[in-house]
C-alpha cells in the first residue's frame, strides 16, 4: 500500500471535481480488499476460486501468453481505495446544473469517491450540503445511505420493533436511523464492546450473541410477538445470523440481508411455519449499478421510485445536519491522509478497537491539472507515440507489442482517472502520464496517437488527432454514427492522411496463409461467431456509449471477409432472433461484395460457452478453407493441408508490426476505402434490422 502522486482525474460530462476534506474508511469492504492484496498468489487463488476458473478458461482458449498478460494486468494494477467522502467543488462540467464551484458536497461510489485529494464524481453520486455542514460527519455519506436502504427494505412503521444483527459501522448507522424513525431497536453482536456502544447510543436493548437467554429476552421485550423485522448487518460465512433472525422474528415478519452473509437458511422450524419474507438490500438503493443513472445522470421519477441512491444520501445528510442523528461517537480514529497506511494496519491487524476511521486532507492546497513526469530517461525517436486510453485490451494486445524503446519514443499516456495512466507509464516506460488529452494532442514531440477509449469517444479523438497533424491508430469501431463517419472521411481527404483501425484478424498467420492459397475471384464465405451474452446494462450494449455489438464487434468479421475476397462490401441484409431484437446480438448478416462474392456473418449470443468462439469457412474455385478459432487451419484442394498453433493468434502482434512499418513507408496497412466501407456496412446492418431484413445498399 502506497500513497502516490497522480494526475488530476478527468472532468467528463455530467461530473463535478471535488477537493476532499475528509473521507471514511469502510473497515469491512476495504479491510477485506487489503487483506486479499497482501496475500501470496496461492492465497489469492484460494480466496477467489471463481477467478481461478476464469483464468483456466482463458488459458484453454487463448494460450499462456495472453493469459499471463491478463492476470498480470490485474495483479499489477493500482487499485484505489475508498468510496465515501466529503469536500468542496472546484470544477463543474459544462452540462451540469445544480452545482457550483465552492459548494460543499458529500460523494459516493467505488472508483469515484476515493481516498484522494481530488476526485471526479457523477452528479447522481454527489449531494449538495449546507455551508455549515460538518464535513467530518458528512463523509459517512455512502455507509449512511447503505444502512438507510436496509432500513427501507425492512418497511417498518412507527412503534414497531427491529433487531439489528451485527453492530459494526453500518449496523450502528442502521440502529440510529431506525431510532430516528420511531422504531424500537434491539442490537445483537458477538462483540461485547460493540453491544455496549449500541446500548449507550442507538439501541433500546442489546445482547451479545452468546447470551443463553437471548431469544426469550427478545420475546419478552416484544410481549411474545417477536420482532417485526431483522436487519442482518454482519459479515460472516456462518448461517447463524440468518437462522437466528428466523428464531426472533414474528410470523409474517421480514428478514433483510444488508451484510455479507450466506442465505442457505434452515426451512424449518421458522421460515416455513412463520411465512417469513427474506429480502436483499442492494447497496445505496435504486440506481445502483445502473449505467444510465450513475454515469449519465438520468434520474428516476420520484413519484414512481421515491428513494433512489441519491435521495437516500440526501435523507441521511438531513438527519445528520438536523441533529436527529448524532453520529459523532462513531469516529474512533482520525489520521492525516499521508498516514493512511497506518490506519489500514489497524483495520487489517485488529491491533486496537476501532469503528469509524476518518482521513483528513490538507484542503488549503491548490491543485493544478498537469502531466506527471514518470520516466525522465525516455528518448525521442523518428516515431513518438502517445496513448489516449489504456484499458484491458490495450494492455493485453497493443502495449506489449510496441517496438523497442530504441525504435519508438514513448512520450505520454492518458486515462480518465490517472491511476491506470501512472501504472501503464511505469510498466511500459512512457515519459509521462496525464488525465488530459490536450497534453498529448498539443505535444509537438508526439507524431502518432493511439486511441483505445470507450467507443463513443473514438470519432472525436480521431478528428482531434488528425487536426493536430498526428498519425492515428484507433481501436474498432472507427465511429458510432454516419455523421461522424462523413466528418472523418472529409477530414482524411483534406489532410490527405489515413487512419489505422484495429482490424487485427486479417493480420493473423492463418488469414495470410488462406488468402494466398485461395487466390482471387468470387468467394462464398461463412463466419460463425459464438459471441456469448453480454448483459443488457453493459456500456457495450448502450448505443450511445458502446454502439452495440454490431458496430462494436461484428465489424471485425465483415472486415475479415473483405480482406479474404479482396473486394468492398456494397450491400447487406440482416435478420435478428426475435428475442434479441432490442440488443441485436443474435443476428444473421448477409453481405454482398462488389466483385460478386457473398458472405454470411452468423453472430450469436445464445450459444454454449463450451463451443469455440470463431469459425470461418471460405469456398472458391474448387477449394475450401477453414479457420477454427485462429488455432487451427484446414485447406481442402487436391489434398488436405492442415496447420496448427499452440496458442490462439488473432494477429495483434503482426498488425502492430505492420502499422509501425507503414509509418516509416508512408502507406497505411488497410486502405481507407476498406475501412470506410466496412464501417458503413455495420450502419447498414442496423438499418436492415430496423426494416425487417430489407436489403440496404451503400
Amino acid at each position: 500500500m502506497v500513497i502516490q502522486e497522480l494526475p488530476m482525474p478527468q472532468l467528463a460530462n455530467g461530473m463535478v471535481l471535488v477537493k476532499n476534506h475528509y473521507s471514511l474508511i469502510s473497515a469491512g469492504t476495504e479491510g477485506s480488499t487489503v487483506k486479499a492484496a497482501r496475500k501470496s498468489l496461492i492465497g489469492k487463488a484460494k480466496e477467489r476460486p471463481q477467478q481461478v476458473r476464469q483464468v483456466l478458461d482463458v488459458l484453454k482458449k487463448q494460450g499462456v501468453v495472453q493469459t499471463y498478460r491478463a492476470v498480470m494486468k490485474k495483479l499489477d494494477a493500482y487499485s484505489p481505495l475508498g468510496y465515501s467522502c466529503a469536500g468542496e467543488v472546484i470544477e463543474v462540467a459544462d452540462d451540469v446544473v445544480g452545482f457550483e464551484v465552492g459548494d460543499f458536497v458529500a460523494c459516493a461510489g467505488a472508483g469515484y469517491a476515493n481516498h484522494a485529494e481530488v476526485v471526479s464524481v457523477p452528479v447522481n453520486l454527489c449531494v449538495k450540503l449546507d455551508k455549515e455542514a460538518d464535513l467530518s460527519l458528512a463523509c459517512y455519506n455512502t455507509l449512511g445511505a447503505i444502512a438507510l436502504q436496509g432500513v427501507r427494505q425492512a418497511d417498518l412503521r412507527l412503534g414497531e420493533t427491529c433487531a439489528v444483527i451485527g453492530l459494526g459501522l453500518i449496523g450502528q448507522l442502521a440502529c440510529l436511523e431506525l431510532k430516528a424513525s420511531g422504531v424500537n431497536v434491539i442490537g445483537i453482536d458477538v462483540s461485547e464492546a460493540a453491544v455496549e456502544m449500541s446500548r449507550k447510543h442507538c439501541a433500546d436493548l442489546a445482547f451479545t450473541r452468546n447470551n443463553p437467554g437471548i431469544v426469550e429476552a427478545v420475546l419478552d421485550y416484544t410481549h411474545g410477538l417477536g420482532v417485526d423485522a431483522v436487519i442482518i448487518a454482519a459479515a460472516t460465512d456462518s448461517l447463524d445470523p440468518v437462522n437466528f433472525a428466523g428464531a426472533i422474528c414474528r410470523k409474517k415478519g421480514r428478514v433483510v440481508v444488508l451484510g455479507a452473509v450466506p442465505t442457505g437458511f434452515d426451512r424449518d422450524p421458522y421460515y416455513y411455519k412463520k411465512e417469513l419474507e427474506l429480502r436483499m438490500s442492494c447497496s445505496y438503493g435504486p440506481g445502483r449499478y445502473d449505467l444510465n443513472y450513475e454515469e449519465k445522470g438520468e434520474d428516476y421519477p420520484a413519484a414512481y421510485v421515491r428513494w433512489t441512491e441519491k435521495r437516500n444520501m440526501e435523507a441521511f445528510q438531513r438527519l445528520v445536519a438536523s441533529g436527529k442523528m448524532d453520529i459523532s461517537y462513531l469516529t474512533t480514529h482520525r489520521f492525516k491522509f499521508e498516514d493512511a497506511p497506518k490506519a489500514y494496519d489497524i483495520v487489517v491487524n485488529r491491533s486496537e478497537p476501532f469503528l469509524g476511521i476518518v482521513l483528513e486532507y490538507d484542503y488549503s492546497k491548490e491543485h493544478v491539472r498537469k502531466a506527471l513526469e514518470v520516466n525522465t530517461a525516455v528518448k525521442t525517436s523518428r516515431i513518438n507515440i502517445g496513448f489516449i486510453g489504456a484499458g484491458s485490451y490495450a494492455q493485453g494486445n497493443l502495449l506489449p507489442n510496441l517496438p523497442s524503446t530504441d525504435e519508438v519514443g514513448r512520450i505520454a499516456v492518458m486515462t480518465n482517472s490517472g491511476t491506470t495512466a501512472k501504472r501503464v507509464a511505469e510498466k511500459y516506460k512512457f515519459a509521462k502520464c496525464t488525465s488530459s488529452e490536450q497534453d498529448i494532442l498539443q505535444d509537438k514531440t508526439i507524431n502518432t496517437i493511439f486511441v483505445a477509449t470507450r467507443h463513443d469517444t473514438h470519432a472525436r479523438y480521431v478528428m482531434d488527432a488528425l487536426n493536430a497533424g498526428k498519425n492515428v491508430y484507433v481501436e474498432k469501431p472507427l465511429c458510432l454514427t454516419m455523421e461522424e463517419l462523413q466528418e472523418i472521411e472529409k477530414l482524411c481527404a483534406e489532410k490527405k492522411q489515413g487512419v489505422m483501425i484495429g482490424f487485427n484478424r486479417r493480420f493473423s498467420p492463418f488469414a495470410r496463409i488462406l488468402k494466398k492459397k485461395m487466390g482471387s475471384g468470387k468467394m462464398s464465405m461463412v463466419y460463425r461467431v459464438n459471441a456469448g451474452a453480454i448483459p443488457a446494462d453493459s456500456w457495450i450494449q448502450d448505443m450511445q456509449v458502446g454502439g452495440g455489438r454490431i458496430i462494436g464487434e461484428a465489424c471485425h468479421f465483415i472486415d475479415f471477409m473483405t480482406f479474404m475476397c479482396g473486394s468492398l462490401p456494397c450491400k447487406v441484409s440482416a435478420m435478428a432472433l426475435s428475442d434479441s431484437q432490442k440488443l441485436n446480438d443474435t443476428v444473421n448478416i448477409l453481405v454482398e461484395f462488389e466483385n460478386g462474392s457473398t458472405g454470411v456473418v452468423a453472430y450469436y449470443a445464445n450459444g454454449s460457452k463450451l463451443l469455440e468462439k470463431e469459425y470461418f469457412e471460405v469456398y472458391s474455385t474448387g477449394m475450401t478453407g477453414i479457420i477454427r478459432d485462429f488455432k487451427r487451419c484446414e485447406i481442402y484442394g487436391k489434398k488436405l493441408e492442415k496447420h496448427t498453433l499452440s496458442a490462439q493468434d488473432k494477429g495483434q502482434k503482426d498488425m502492430m508490426s505492420e502499422f509501425f512499418k507503414s509509418l516509416k513507408e508512408g502507406c497505411m496497412p488497410i486502405s481507407m476505402d476498406e475501412i470506410f466501407a466496412v464501417t458503413k456496412s455495420t450502419f447498414a446492418v442496423l438499418k436492415s434490422l430496423q426494416e425487417s431484413g430489407s436489403v440496404v445498399k451503400f
